[in-house]
């Protein structure tokens, strides 16, 4: 780390954030990308059966075009009995065909390519579904062949194998083992070994000590690589390889305890040489394929191994994603996570929603200091308790937002977030569909009100969407439809536009220099070229700071700015963009 780099709360005024030179190579596209989460199965249905598509994907491209992304991501598109909403994948190398074919596929990556937005592929590659050829065949076979090695294949403890081998849980509730029946050898037709899942008992987890598993998945990337993804986002990417020595020692919960590689099922140090595996065959090409590693990974040097140019060269951050809405808390992330960057030679990731969290509008409108506890709660209740303030929300969202997208680093946008949508908390038991929700004895809901099928327009079965959603819709949509807000001053789609827009001249290098004051609660910061961004953090209206010229504002999180003058005042809750 570049020693003039300061990470400390106190830092001072002018200070210089500092990250690696921006490259102006088509490969490093992805230093500063703009990405836009689809979750296709939510996104459009072109076939009107309720389920989204790859056609509705590339019947909505206008719309992608116009919004000013970088580059879309595609949630699991592969076949699936949808234990885990596609996470569960049958095949990796085909198309589910309720969502299409693989020449929809192909029709979609070149209408977005034709459309300038690269195309981001999700790998799983932890583990696959109970209905992946793998597996049955793992089922079929007897204890010990080479068909359950594939896989974490166990004997039971107790007197006859009735105990899990171990007393590891499950993400989703429950144990992380189930035990089989079996089909061949001495045993068959009775109970026998046991396999792990650390997600439901239709996700088995993939053994990556076994050399078929690793050359699988190179077939995988180049499989799509060579159909035209342009890069990989790496669903719990830190998790791949375990500790399966006996016996197996106790882990009674699913944190990581340890900060020497040394976890029993997370973030071992073996990992990084099965994703150097990766980088070889995502160099074979030519812009090389880019990767994102999600891994959930509590320790910052460990996080910036996943970043390395050597492994998969950039790796989420959440940080920003589970502050509060608080300068300090702002500035320190910040501040430390460009550091970061410029440490691993990546750029950094920013990102507030995506199909696995309550969608930051309505976490900004709860009360402050609401934690993970209370927002399952708050789910449990259907969104009644505590009741959740929408304006505020929807205000501190718009402001994060235009804070993070003035950042260096790439955005990570989830869909439906540019129409200010809100957590769906109040889904009829009847109709969800997360594993969590089964897992847990109905005690934590899931994860469905944020995979509500987005609203197109503002009247229809749908919302426009296609067919009778395969999650009902809140009658609120109609006023959040894409539709009702198309060329709507201070609505949020066209917030969303404007900033996309003007982000492509901001993000000229990848540092930033803060002008304000550690604590301030009016938080600016200014980037190589002269742009600026202004955040309020608090409740309180505060005077334009001297200097800065009101007719250079040029966007607000809140009111429209007017073109020929600009506000002298910074209203609670909002941040300004202030042109050079």
């Amino acid at each position: 780390m570049d020693p003039a780099i300061s990470t400390a709360p106190e830092a001072t005024t002018q200070t210089a954030i500092q990250s690696p030179t921006l490259q102006s190579s088509e490969s490093q596209w992805w230093r500063q990308a703009a990405v836009y989460q689809i979750y296709p199965r939510s996104f459009a249905d072109a076939n009107g059966d309720g389920l989204g598509d790859l056609p509705g994907v590339t019947s909505r491209m206008g719309y992608l075009t116009e919004l000013g992304i970088d580059a879309v991501w595609l949630s699991p598109f592969y076949p699936s009995a949808l234990a885990d909403g596609g996470y569960d994948v049958d095949d990796y190398r085909n198309v589910d065909p309720r969502l299409g074919t693989l020449e929809d596929f192909d029709a979609m990556v070149t209408a977005t390519h034709a459309s300038g937005i690269k195309v981001i592929a999700d790998v799983v590659p932890n583990h696959s579904s109970n209905r992946h050829a793998w597996f049955t065949a793992a089922l079929a076979a007897a204890p010990g062949s080479p068909e359950r090695a594939r896989y974490h294949f166990f004997d039971g403890l107790g007197e006859n194998g009735e105990l899990p081998p171990s007393d590891w849980p499950s993400h989703f509730g429950g144990p992380a083992w189930t035990r089989v029946i079996e089909s061949a050898g001495p045993n068959a037709g009775a109970p026998g070994q046991w396999y792990l899942h650390l997600f439901a008992s239709e996700q088995p987890d993939l053994n990556w000590d076994n050399p078929e598993v690793r050359e699988d998945f190179h077939t995988t990337l180049r499989f799509w690589s060579d159909r035209g993804v342009d890069g990989f986002r790496i669903d719990v990417a830190h998790a791949l390889v375990k500790d399966m020595s006996l016996p197996l020692r106790s882990k009674p919960s699913l944190e990581i305890l340890v900060d020497d590689g040394t976890d029993v099922l997370f973030d071992r140090d073996e990992v990084h040489e099965i994703y150097a595996g990766w980088r070889s065959v995502l160099n074979e090409y030519d812009p090389p394929r880019t990767a994102v590693a999600e891994a959930w990974v509590p320790f910052t040097h460990r996080r910036l191994r996943y970043a390395q140019p050597t492994g998969l060269g950039q790796a989420f951050n959440f940080d920003l994603l589970q502050a509060p809405f608080e300068a300090t808390a702002f500035r320190d992330i910040v501040t430390r996570c460009l550091a970061e960057a410029q440490a691993s030679g990546a750029s950094s990731t920013w990102v507030f929603s995506n199909h696995d969290v309550v969608r930051h509008a309505s976490r900004y409108g709860l009360p402050d200091g609401t934690d993970q506890a209370g927002l399952e709660a708050w789910l449990l209740s259907g969104g009644s308790t505590p009741a959740v303030d929408p304006e505020r929300g929807l205000r501190r969202a718009r402001a994060a937002t235009a804070f993070m997208l003035g950042l260096p680093g790439s955005a990570y946008l989830y869909q439906g977030e540019e129409l200010g949508l809100f957590e769906v908390a109040d889904l009829p038991a009847g109709s969800l569909q997360d594993p969590t929700w089964f897992r847990t004895g109905n005690k934590v809901k899931g994860r469905d009100g944020c995979r509500v099928p987005l609203p197109w327009d503002p009247t229809g079965a749908g919302f426009g969407f296609g067919g009778a959603p395969w999650l009902p819709q809140p009658a609120w949509f109609a006023e959040h439809s894409a539709a009702a807000q198309a060329g709507v001053p201070g609505s949020t789609l066209e917030f969303y536009r404007a900033a996309l827009a003007l982000r492509r001249t901001l993000q000229t290098g990848e540092s930033l220099s803060w002008l304000s004051e550690p604590g301030a609660a009016l938080t600016h910061y200014t980037r190589p070229n002269g742009w600026g961004v202004l955040a309020n953090f608090g409740t309180e209206v505060q005077e334009l700071p001297a200097g800065i010229d009101p007719a250079k504002i040029v966007l607000s999180s809140g009111a429209p700015v007017a073109q020929s003058t600009g506000p002298t005042r910074v209203p609670g809750e909002t941040t300004f963009w202030i042109a050079p």
